[in-house]
C-alpha cells in the first residue's frame, strides 16, 4: 500500500512510526512532516488544507489510504473531497468534525441525546458574557467556540481572570475561533481521554490515556497543548468505560447518524470523572497529541489494520490486541512555551538514543539543517517509552531525557504522578 499521512507534528510521527511497522505499508509519505518523520518517510511540501491539492497528490502518487492527522484539514473538508474522488480516507467529514470545530455544536448534540456534560451558556458579544460570569462567579471555564490550536480554553479560578478571558476572546486573541464563546461550569474530578474508532455504524474502543495540560510540575502554570501523557489511564476502569459508551459515545454517534452526518474516524472523548461517573469535557475529531504517541507505541503495527478497517467500513471484522503494558511520553518544549519562545536552537544527543518498540523519540517541532536537528516549534520532542509497569515506562522515558543535550528546552518531571501516587 501507498499511504499518505497529513500533518507534521508528534502525533503524525507516532502514526507514521506505527504504520511503518506493518508489512502492508510499501511507501509512506507524510506531508509536510518534520526532521524525525523524514528519517522514515518521504516529506513533500503540500498544502494539506487544500482538498483539491490533496486529491491531485493522491492521484499522482497512487495513494491507497490517506490518514488525516490534525483538525484543520478535517474542518476544511479534505476528507469529503477525498471520499468524493474515491480515495480511501481515515477522518470524519467536515460536518461530523464540527464535534471538535464548534464547542457550541457539541453542546447542542449533548442536549439532543442526553449526554452528561457541564452546564453552559453561549454568547456572541462581550456585555452579556461578562454579566453571566458576574452572576455565576468562579471558578468557571471560558472556551472559544472554534478551533484555536488547543489554546482556546481558559480555566478561570477567579472572576477577574474570567472577565479578562472574555475581553481577550472578543477582542480577537483567537481570531475567528473566538467570535462565539461558550461559558461552562467548572467540573471537579479527574480528567482522562478515551479513544474510539467509528465507521459510521460500528464502534471500537482503542485505548485510554491521561494528558497533562499545565506547563509546569504540580499541574501549575498556563494551559498548553499537552506536556506529557500515559496509557492506560487507571481512572478509566471497565465500569467507567462502559458508562462512557452507554451514556455519552453511543448516544452521540446515533444523534450524528440521525442528522445525516455519520461519524467516520477516531473520536477523542475528553472526560471528567467523579465518583465513577463520567461527564463529557470535549470531543476531538482526531487522535490527541501527545496521547497518540503512547497509544501508537502500545498498538504498533496493528494500528494500520484498525485504521484501514475503519476507513473501509468494516470495523466489525477487527479487534484490538492489547499487551499488558504501559507507555509514557514526556514533552520537551522550547523555553518560554506556551508564551514566546526562540526557534532555531540546536538539539544534540538524539542519535545515541535507542529506537525500538520500547523507546522512541517522536519529533513534534523540528527541522534538519546540514545534519543538525533544530527546534522549530513550542512543543519539540515527545520522549516516549513502554514498560511492563508505568514506573518502568517512566524510568525509561526520563533516562532518555537525561541523555538529550538541549539547553533551551524544558520538560515536566512529574508526568504520571496521579497514577504513580
Amino acid at each position: 500500500m501507498n499511504i499518505l499521512i497529513l500533518g507534521g507534528g508528534g502525533r503524525e510521527h507516532a502514526l507514521a512510526w506505527a504504520v511503518k511497522q506493518n508489512p502492508k505499508c510499501d511507501r509512506l509519505i507524510v506531508a509536510p512532516g518534520n526532521a524525525g518523520i523524514a528519517r522514515i518517510a518521504d516529506c513533500p511540501a503540500l498544502e494539506i488544507e487544500d482538498g483539491a491539492a490533496v486529491v491531485d497528490f493522491a492521484a499522482t502518487h497512487s495513494i491507497d489510504l490517506v490518514i488525516i492527522g490534525p483538525e484543520a484539514p478535517l474542518a476544511a473538508g479534505v476528507a469529503d473531497d477525498l471520499r468524493a474522488a474515491g480515495v480511501s480516507v481515515f477522518g470524519p467529514s467536515a460536518a461530523a468534525a464540527r464535534l471538535e470545530a464548534s464547542k457550541a455544536f457539541t453542546k447542542e448534540i449533548c442536549d439532543a441525546c442526553g449526554a452528561p456534560t457541564a452546564a453552559y451558556a453561549r454568547f456572541t458579544e462581550t456585555g452579556a458574557a461578562r454579566e453571566y460570569i458576574k452572576t455565576q462567579g468562579a471558578p468557571i471555564v471560558i472556551k472559544a467556540d472554534g478551533l484555536a490550536a488547543g489554546k482556546g480554553v481558559i480555566v478561570a479560578m477567579d472572576e477577574a481572570t474570567a472577565l479578562a478571558a472574555i475581553d481577550d476572546m472578543f477582542d480577537g486573541q483567537f481570531g475567528a475561533a473566538g467570535a462565539e464563546v461558550v461559558i461552562e461550569e467548572f467540573m471537579t474530578g479527574e480528567e482522562a481521554s478515551f479513544f474510539v474508532l467509528c465507521d459510521g455504524e460500528t464502534l471500537l474502543p482503542i485505548g485510554t490515556a491521561q494528558d497533562h495540560k499545565r506547563a509546569f510540575d504540580g499541574d501549575t502554570g498556563p494551559n498548553t497543548g499537552g506536556m506529557g501523557a500515559y496509557s492506560p489511564a487507571p481512572v478509566l476502569t471497565d465500569a467507567v468505560v462502559q458508562k462512557t459508551l452507554d451514556r455519552i459515545v453511543r448516544p452521540t454517534i446515533r444523534e450524528m447518524a440521525r442528522r445525516g452526518t455519520p461519524y467516520q474516524g477516531v473520536l477523542y472523548v475528553g472526560l471528567m470523572i467523579e465518583n465513577g461517573d463520567p461527564r463529557l469535557v470535549e470531543y476531538n475529531a482526531r487522535f490527541g497529541d501527545p496521547e497518540a504517541q503512547v497509544l501508537m507505541l502500545r498498538l504498533g503495527a496493528q494500528a494500520l489494520d484498525l485504521i484501514q478497517a475503519c476507513a473501509a467500513g468494516r470495523l466489525d471484522q477487527v479487534r484490538v490486541n492489547w499487551a499488558d503494558d504501559h507507555a509514557m511520553t514526556v514533552v520537551m518544549a522550547a523555553r518560554g512555551y506556551p508564551g514566546p519562545y526562540a526557534k532555531g536552537t540546536e538539539i544534540n544527543g538524539l542519535d545515541a538514543l535507542p529506537e525500538d518498540s520500547a523507546h522512541m523519540v517522536f519529533h513534534a517541532g523540528t527541522v534538519e539543517d546540514h545534519g543538525r536537528i533544530l527546534a522549530n516549534g513550542g512543543r519539540v520532542l515527545n520522549v516516549t517509552a513502554r514498560g511492563a509497569t508505568l514506573q518502568q515506562a517512566r524510568d525509561r522515558a526520563y533516562a532518555m531525557i537525561d541523555r538529550i543535550d538541549w539547553a533551551d528546552g524544558f520538560n515536566r518531571t512529574d508526568i504520571g504522578w496521579r497514577a504513580l501516587d
